[in-house]
């Protein structure tokens, strides 16, 4: 089985990929890491991979333009935020997003790529404002662009907040829930050919990955060693830092989560990137997330 997943250090892919909660032939899985969102979409098309980590908007780009994916679990909601420099006042200090975001009239605001979850979310806010957005194909630019004061802010996962943090005493200036509530910020997401064929294969990865949303949950001292360990480059300190920023982590898909995500039909088409509508069924397959957690979700 092939599975694309991206560096998100909150997402359940590297305890997965450690071995240390095992699935269906889980030895033989083959993880292919990338970039973003919209790069998982693309390996999608060429039949690259099987299964993938990503949020729901490319998905959606991709849905329309012929692929046949169903997102059968959600993993984490409110998964963007918003950081700058210091001398930038927060949602907290000023109360409203308008107020926030124009602090940063005639300047840039630095996201992932086009079509990403992020880029869609701040586009949406800056419509008709003297804004500009750059877009890296690796969020890991974003940190060293506030630096060299080519953006202003950046705007990407609670692990871009934590990084940038660190090299810059950066700050939140709009957390997650205020940038859009409820917003599916990963799912997963696997090929309708799969379904067909090895359901087997869905409910034991579903297994696996709602163990780990618990662990993430629940237990996130033992999350974040292993998840530190798998990705060779953090240490556990960073680790908790970026789970406790958006501590959101549930594999169900909520009435909520399938709201919030046909939200983003409007904004998907008023941006370009879509044109026509999709209904939730195009979108979902609820049978195996449902047969795996029973019970209310854990989002909140």
């Amino acid at each position: 089985m092939r599975i694309g997943y991206l560096s998100t250090i909150y997402h359940t892919s590297f305890i997965l990929k450690s071995g240390n909660i095992g699935y269906k032939n889980s030895d033989e899985t083959e993880w292919q890491l990338f970039p973003t969102g919209p790069a998982i979409m693309e390996a999608f098309k060429d039949k690259e991979i099987d299964l993938g980590y990503v949020g729901l908007p490319p998905v959606m780009i991709g849905i329309q333009n012929g692929m046949k994916l169903k997102c059968v679990a959600g993993g984490h909601i409110e998964g963007t935020v918003m950081i700058a420099k210091e001398e930038y006042d927060s949602y907290d200090d000023l109360g409203d997003l308008e107020s926030v975001l124009k602090q940063f009239k005639g300047k840039s605001i630095g996201t992932p790529t086009r079509g990403s979850i992020h880029d869609v979310i701040i586009r949406n806010l800056i419509v008709n404002s003297d804004v500009s957005i750059n877009n890296y194909p690796w969020a890991d630019f974003i940190p060293d662009a506030i630096s060299e004061n080519e953006i202003a802010a950046g705007v990407g996962t609670p692990s871009l907040a934590t990084v940038a943090d660190m090299q810059l005493k950066t700050k939140i200036i709009i957390p997650p829930n205020m940038l859009w509530p409820y917003n599916p910020s990963y799912g997963i997401v696997v090929q309708e050919d799969m379904i067909k064929e090895d359901e087997e294969f869905i409910l034991s990865f579903l297994k696996a990955h709602e163990e780990a949303c618990n662990l993430i949950r629940n237990y996130p001292e033992q999350a974040a060693d292993i998840a530190a360990e798998e990705m060779g480059v953090v240490d556990k300190d960073f680790v908790l830092k970026t789970y406790s920023i958006s501590p959101r982590y549930c594999a169900k898909i909520p009435e909520e989560y399938i709201k919030s995500t046909m939200d983003f039909l409007p904004v998907l088409k008023k941006l370009g990137y879509m044109s026509t509508d999709l209904n939730p069924e195009d979108i979902f397959e609820l049978k195996y997330i449902n047969q795996v957690h029973k019970e209310p979700a854990h989002y909140y």
